[in-house]
C-alpha cells in the first residue's frame, strides 16, 4: 500500500521529523541531490499500529479490536495504599519490544509462559504457544534478544514514512529570565551558589539564556563545532523543522511470503494459525490511524489509498482494500480466525512486575541490544 499524506497546514506546510543523538534529522543525501527525511520509522510505526487492539480504558467506548488478541497488562507500581486504585500498568501492546520486553521478563508469572512459547519457536517452530499470549509479537516482529532462546521472527507488517525533496530549516531563541531585575547583592549571592554547586545559573532558570546551537556528544562536538570559518555552522543550530517541496509518503508492505514460513504442530494447527495472523495484519494494515506524529508534525490522508498484490513474477495487480465493504470483509474475517485460539488463551492477563527479577535481568549477559527490533 502507498499513502499520500499532506501535513495538516497544506503543501509546503514545515513539519518536524525525529531527532537523533548528534545527527538531528535522518536525511539522506541521493546522487541527483535530492534530499530524503524519515518522518517515522520501522519501529515507531509498528509501535503505532500495535496498540490499535488495545483494550479502552474504563468509561471509555468499547475498542471491537480488543476481543481479536488476549489483553495481557503488566501491574508496575501496584497502589497498596488504595485498594480501589489500580496503580501503574502497562498492555503489552505499549511496549517497545513486545512479548520479548525487559518487562515481560521481570514478570514471574508471565516470563515462564513466555520463554516456553519463544522456546517452541526456536526447538520445533511451533507458534501456536505464542498466538495464544501475544499474536501481535509475530506480527510486528520480535526478537528475544534478552531471553535465553534469541529467537528472532520478522515482521508481518511492515510500514513507513518518509518525505522527498526537503530542505532543512533552523530555529533559535532566548529565554529571559528576571536576573536584570535583581540588585548586585542577589546577583552575587546565585552567582557563588551556582560556583559552589557546579552549576549554571541558566540552567536553572535564573539566568538568560540563549537557544541557537543544539547539544550533541563530546565526540559529535569535535567534529562539529558551533562556529566554522566564522559563520555559524549549520549542522549545529537548532532545528527547525524542515519543508517538503516533494510528496510525503507511507510505505505499507504485508509480507506473505513471512507468514508462510510460520508453522505450527500440523498442518491443520498451521492452516489456523496462518490464518488467524493474516486476519490481524489485514486489521492492523487497512486500519487508518492518527497521523499526529509528534509536535510539530501534524500530518492527514490527502488521497486514497493505493492497495497492489505484487506475485513473484509479473506485474502487480490493484486491489481494493480501502472501501467499506473490504473493511467489513476484513474484520469478519479475522473474527472467524480469532474463534480457535480464544479458548486457549490464558486464564490470567494481569501480571505483576517483580523488581528482583529486573536486577537479575542487568547481570545477564545478551545478544547486542543496540539493533532495533
Amino acid at each position: 500500500m502507498k499513502q499520500k499524506l499532506l501535513p495538516a497546514e497544506g503543501e509546503g506546510g514545515v513539519i518536524f521529523p525525529p531527532t537523533y543523538a548528534d545527527i538531528g534529522y535522518n536525511i539522506d543525501t541521493l546522487s541527483d541531490g535530492t534530499r530524503v527525511a524519515m518522518i517515522d520509522s520501522v519501529g515507531s510505526q509498528a509501535n503505532r499500529l500495535e496498540p490499535i487492539f488495545k483494550a479502552a480504558p474504563d468509561g471509555q467506548a468499547k475498542n471491537p479490536l480488543s476481543d481479536l488478541v488476549p489483553q495481557i497488562v503488566i501491574v508496575l507500581q501496584p497502589d497498596k495504599k488504595n485498594e480501589k486504585s489500580n496503580g501503574e500498568k502497562r498492555s503489552i501492546f505499549d511496549l517497545a519490544h513486545r512479548s520479548a520486553d525487559a518487562v515481560v521478563q521481570a514478570s514471574p508469572t508471565l516470563s515462564t509462559d513466555m520463554a516456553r512459547a519463544f522456546e517452541a519457536l526456536r526447538r520445533t517452530g511451533d507458534a501456536g504457544p505464542i498466538c495464544t499470549l501475544a499474536p501481535t509479537s509475530l506480527v510486528f516482529g520480535v526478537w528475544d534478544s534478552r531471553g535465553g532462546t534469541g529467537e528472532k521472527r520478522p515482521r508481518l507488517v511492515r510500514s513507513i514514512i518518509r518525505a522527498w525533496d526537503v530542505e532543512p530549516l533552523h530555529a533559535a531563541a532566548q529565554f529571559t529570565s528576571v536576573w536584570k531585575a535583581l540588585d548586585d547583592g542577589q546577583r552575587g549571592e546565585l552567582e557563588k551558589e551556582a560556583e559552589k554547586q557546579k552549576t549554571k545559573l541558566s540552567v536553572k532558570g535564573l539566568a538568560d539564556a540563549p537557544a541557537t546551537f543544539r547539544k550533541v556528544g563530546k565526540n559529535a562536538a569535535k567534529n562539529m563545532p558551533e562556529y566554522r570559518d566564522g559563520s555559524p555552522n549549520p549542522e549545529r543550530r537548532v532545528l527547525g523543522g524542515i519543508r517538503v517541496n516533494g510528496r510525503i509518503e507511507r510505505e505499507l508492505t504485508v509480507n506473505l511470503i513471512a507468514l508462510r514460513g510460520i508453522r505450527g504442530k500440523d498442518a491443520a494447527e498451521t492452516a489456523k494459525i496462518q490464518k488467524y495472523l493474516l486476519g490481524l495484519s489485514l486489521v492492523a494494515a487497512t486500519t487508518e490511524i492518527d497521523l499526529f506524529l509528534r509536535e510539530g508534525c501534524l500530518l492527514r490522508y490527502a488521497a486514497e489509498d493505493r492497495w497492489e498484490v505484487v506475485p513473484r513474477r509479473g506485474d502487480p495487480t490493484p486491489v481494493n482494500l480501502a472501501s467499506i465493504e473490504s473493511h467489513t470483509l476484513i474484520q469478519n474475517y479475522a473474527i472467524d480466525a480469532t474463534s480457535p485460539f480464544k479458548a486457549q488463551w490464558p486464564k490470567q492477563f494481569e501480571h505483576n512486575f517483580d523488581l528482583k527479577k529486573a536486577r537479575e535481568l542487568l547481570a545477564k549477559k545478551t545478544d547486542d541490544e543496540s539493533v532495533e527490533e
